[in-house]
């Protein structure tokens, strides 16, 4: 039985791998699934050569028993069918356990964002696997992009009204929830709704940034298409601009506000404030 983890080298992944070996688990029980083993060579595991895109690449991923953590695409749009290949090959494989980690809000999450994410949550549930999912929030490393420059400029700009809350928690955080439903028992057929103890807002993220850096920040809301037009011109994809317009839309409809309190119980401590992440980033 090993615990396989898939996009292992993308930043969730490494933090994954990082914590199972970090609390007891031998690097001999772990294998990571990576399209380029030359950038996987350093996580201290076994590795196998596998890529979303051809499937017969994941045959051998997998085996009997295995605990298998499927890491999300990076490509909107595109990530249904890469994750069937690796639902595929895992039921081939008889796993134990398939985690997948998909959105928070699973099929009521009503944005763009969300889509693939509901639709590989349906081939996990149809394909009959021992299940475990987890609907992670939005990062706070994504909500909070350049607090360096936002400091700089004096303001966080963005398209999310004055007052509307979310509640995120980084992306170490939501790493250690993964690492913890892989090497205990007890998470089959659940879906865990990971989000931060505490839902902030634009403005009081602003004030927060303030006080780290020492000069005053407001939040400034500005039209979406605006904010679109901006993250476009700043090199953002345009499908990826257009769902994280859509995203702090979404975030105005209270839909990233929630605090079930799933996260802080898998963590066994309470989510890091956002002032912790925030002191992090600038240093």
């Amino acid at each position: 039985m090993s615990i396989v983890i898939t996009g292992a080298t993308g930043q969730l992944g490494r933090l994954v791998i990082a914590d199972l070996l970090a609390t007891g688990v031998p690097a001999k029980e772990i294998t990571a699934v990576a399209r380029s083993a030359e950038k996987a060579a350093g996580l201290g595991v076994r590795v196998h050569t596998g890529d979303y895109d051809r499937p017969e690449t994941l045959a051998g991923a997998f085996g009997a028993g295995d605990r298998v953590l499927l890491v999300s695409g990076t490509e909107p749009g595109h990530r249904v069918g890469q994750h069937a290949a690796v639902i595929d090959a895992a039921k081939a494989a008889d796993v134990a356990q398939l985690a997948y980690t998909g959105v928070f809000g699973g099929p009521d999450a009503d944005f763009l964002l969300a889509d693939d994410h509901r639709a590989t949550e349906e081939l996990v549930l149809a394909s009959g696997l021992p299940y475990t999912l987890l609907r992670n929030n939005w990062y706070t490393e994504l909500a909070v992009p350049d607090p360096a420059g936002a400091l700089a400029r004096g303001a966080v700009v963005n398209s999310v009204p004055a007052g509307a809350r979310i509640a995120t928690a980084p992306r170490e955080d939501y790493a250690k929830a993964a690492a913890e439903v892989l090497r205990t028992d007890g998470h089959l057929g659940v879906a865990y709704e990971l989000s931060g103890d505490h839902a902030w807002t634009y403005g009081e993220y602003a004030e927060a940034l303030a006080a780290a850096g020492g000069r005053p920040v407001e939040h400034r809301t500005v039209p979406g298409a605006e904010y679109e037009a901006a993250l476009t011109a700043a090199g953002v994809p345009a499908l990826m601009a257009t769902i994280l317009a859509d995203v702090d839309v979404a975030i105005g409809r209270g839909r990233l506000a929630g605090t079930p309190g799933h996260l802080s119980k898998l963590l066994g401590r309470p989510t890091t404030p956002i002032a912790a992440t925030i002191a992090q980033l600038i240093g």
